[in-house]
């Protein structure tokens, strides 16, 4: 599985302290630090789509 972060971030860093192993602050909105996002975090990550206020944590297949 894959994970981007699109321009509707608004940098709240929830995603970053959900799952720091995966996401990162960038100079503008957040990002994935991973190509493939390795299965002992994708409950994270998952956590991170759910919980971000815009949106914008797009996962894909």
């Amino acid at each position: 599985m894959k994970a981007s972060v699109t321009e509707d971030c608004v940098a709240c860093e929830l995603c970053v302290e959900t799952c720091p192993e995966v996401f990162q602050m960038g100079e503008e909105f957040a990002e994935v630090m991973e190509d493939e996002i390795p299965p002992e975090h994708m409950d994270a990550v998952e956590e991170a789509a759910e919980i971000c206020p815009t949106e914008a944590i797009i996962i894909e297949e």
